[in-house]
């Protein structure tokens, strides 16, 4: 297996990585493998699989009360990544989060990963459970994905939480983290978002992949800002094409994004779904040549579980 930064290093040309969401519950591997195939024709040096926290709902009981119950609503991050593993021979990067876990819980899915000989983690503090307004940690998790970094580099030398452990394994952990060119929602200012990243790169994160983003110059500016900030790590761009009219709301609403007023023009000028369909590829497709043209050491696509327009991007511009 292969650490996403040693990929970075030794590659003499830009590539396209692919990040999938999960099948939910109930489906079996056959959505996932359906998901990966269409991908594999690119030879990825990874993939990326993301995890959602588990869900609190109240269900009605006969007498009027109300049982609390928190269920996960997708299998586990380890099951995928596993069963991945098994059928194709390709990097499966999974996403670890703070959202809902205590730190030993984290700890113990990075030992189980490690056991499977998982090299790569992207470390994410998560979104806020549903009802709350702003993120809270579990009594005993983190706070801030910084803190879940510095505890891996501690496993990385052999340093567990458990104080008992004595002449602990090393685990061998490549650590990837997500950055905002637009400021994460919750940063008081781009300066001090810039400065949470510091955190998480001084913590020993090892490259940082962006959240998705329509206008380049935010990218640009985003690298100059943690460049002068004294952040030297690879930054991989995310990107995202838009699919249906619906997101024009949808993306800036869930993701904190603007969408620029060029591609708002387009998207409305466009009459069926399909021609709204093209209108979003056509424009990743332009990001894409641009980002490679300023010499990004990759792109990182968020497929949303659909590769049809990832893979005609992807065949154009690669």
């Amino acid at each position: 297996m292969s650490k996403v930064i040693d990929i970075l290093k030794n590659s003499t040309s830009p590539f396209a990585s692919f990040e999938l969401v999960p099948p939910l519950k109930g489906s079996d591997s056959s959505k996932l493998f359906a998901s990966i195939e269409p991908l594999l024709q690119f030879c990825p040096p990874f993939i990326n699989v993301t995890c959602h926290r588990d869900e609190v709902e109240y269900c009605a009981n006969e007498d009027g009360t109300y049982t609390r119950m928190v269920l996960s609503k997708r299998p586990s991050t380890i099951a995928i990544i596993a069963s991945a593993m098994i059928k194709y021979n390709v990097e499966m990067v999974p996403h670890v989060i703070c959202g809902g876990a205590s730190r030993s819980k984290v700890e113990s899915e990075i030992i189980d990963l490690n056991f499977l000989g998982i090299e790569n983690v992207m470390a994410l503090r998560g979104d806020a459970a549903t009802g709350q307004r702003f993120f809270q940690p579990e009594p005993d998790g983190f706070a801030h994905a910084s803190e879940m970094v510095e505890m891996i580099q501690n496993l990385n030398h052999g340093k567990y939480l458990d104080p008992t452990v004595r002449n602990g394994v090393a685990t061998n952990i490549c650590v990837g983290v997500a950055g905002y060119p637009e400021k994460h929602y919750e940063a008081t200012n781009m300066e001090s978002d810039i400065q949470n990243l510091r955190r998480k790169v001084d913590a020993g994160a090892d490259y940082i992949i962006t959240q998705m983003f329509f206008d380049n110059q935010c990218f640009y500016n985003f690298v100059a800002q943690c460049r002068e900030a004294g952040i030297t790590v690879p930054i991989i761009p995310g990107l995202k094409p838009i699919s249906t009219i619906k997101q024009l709301e949808l993306l800036p609403r869930s993701f904190h994004i603007d969408i620029p007023q060029p591609l708002v023009n387009e998207l409305q000028k466009a009459k069926t779904k399909e021609a709204v369909y093209q209108v979003g590829i056509e424009w990743c497709e332009a990001q894409s040549r641009d980002l490679l043209a300023h010499g990004v050491p990759a792109i990182h696509y968020y497929t949303m579980a659909k590769t049809d327009n990832i893979c005609k991007i992807v065949n154009s511009v690669f």
